[in-house]
């Protein structure tokens, strides 16, 4: 089976709550607090963020809009954007289940919203991302999920056909884009839960 991740929440933690209690402590001293400026400022990953993540927004030029819409400087709001890169710090145990599919010789590949600068990052910064034979990340292709054209994309680029691909991530509106490409997949709530379903599948 083709297998297919997600990084942000799957294999790299995603808190934005966590991001935004610590670089702007002042902003967000509770965690309702912290939810109500992780909307303002992800917008749910769609908007401005989302332009950063299709990779037609630079760094600079969010954190004057995100300023603009906030009312944070824009010295602040490039400081949350900054300190994302160091947040996405590796799921152990996600990391060990990748492992354990490459030991079963699973062709591995991936499918990420990510902004450059990040994607430069990760690729810097972890070795078992080598395990991937492939992968997209949605600023390098201008394209991102749940859009439909990001899962043609990825099935050419990967030399696979969808009904032969198992997609897994952790946000539900991905996990349906996939299905409705034509292409298998898996909601991700935890590494064990994760790890169950691909058993299920005969795939572990």
């Amino acid at each position: 089976m083709n297998i297919v991740f997600d990084f942000g929440g799957v294999l790299f933690d995603w808190l934005p709550q966590e991001i935004v209690a610590q670089v702007l402590p002042e902003h967000a001293p509770t965690r309702e607090a912290a939810d109500r400026w992780v909307a303002d400022i992800f917008e749910g990953y769609a908007g401005d963020w989302g332009e950063f993540d299709r990779g037609v927004l630079a760094p600079a030029e969010l954190a004057e809009r995100i300023a603009r819409r906030t009312g944070l400087s824009a010295a602040q709001a490039r400081a949350v954007i900054d300190a994302v890169p160091a947040a996405l710090v590796p799921i152990d145990a996600s990391v060990s289940l990748l492992k354990r599919l490459h030991r079963r010789g699973h062709p591995l590949f991936f499918l990420s919203n990510m902004p450059q600068p990040y994607a430069l990052h990760l690729e810097a910064t972890h070795d078992f991302l080598s395990l991937f034979r492939h992968g997209v990340f949605s600023a390098r292709v201008q394209l991102i999920k749940p859009e439909p054209a990001i899962f043609a994309f990825a099935a050419e680029s990967f030399g696979v056909q969808a009904a032969q691909a198992l997609f897994i991530d952790d946000v539900a509106a991905n996990v349906r884009a996939a299905q409705d490409a034509g292409w298998q997949a898996l909601h991700f709530r935890s590494p064990q839960q994760c790890e169950a379903e691909l058993a299920q599948r005969g795939l572990l």
